[in-house]
């Protein structure tokens, strides 16, 4: 295992706690014990479970990039490509909604276009790398 995988891996398993607090905010608003409008509450859900696949998903991937031996400019996109897109996304649907009675998205709606765009090339370039390896 490389030492970018590793410590990446590391990192994204203590990021992996973090879900965790977005669950227990789930449960809260499930409870009625934190307000949430119907807009926030689908928003929450969909932060909390675009977090945890692509975080395991991240992890996952770092082991493929290791295998093809990537290096360079694509070995970085496609090493942290999925990692990014972990950030962008779940960080987009938790701000985007953000605010007392928010029933639309704010601004920080950008973030989901641009977390898609890290997403599509990181798997990407972890595809590539593979079907060329050898």
């Amino acid at each position: 295992m490389s030492d970018e995988t590793r410590i990446l891996a590391g990192t994204l398993l203590l990021a992996l706690v973090t879900v965790e607090s977005g669950g227990f905010y789930l449960l809260k608003i499930a409870r009625g014990k934190a307000p949430a409008t119907p807009f926030q509450e689908r928003f929450a859900r969909a932060g909390h479970a675009h977090a945890g696949v692509l975080l395991v998903l991240a992890l996952v991937v770092l082991l493929y990039v290791d295998a093809t031996g990537m290096d360079g400019l694509w070995g970085w996109v496609a090493r942290s490509g999925v990692p990014i897109a972990a950030l962008l996304l779940p960080g987009g649907f938790f701000f985007c909604s953000m605010g007392r009675g928010r029933t639309e998205p704010n601004r920080f709606v950008v973030m989901l276009p641009a977390g898609a765009v890290m997403l599509a090339l990181g798997l990407a370039a972890t595809g590539v790398g593979l079907l060329t390896a050898g």
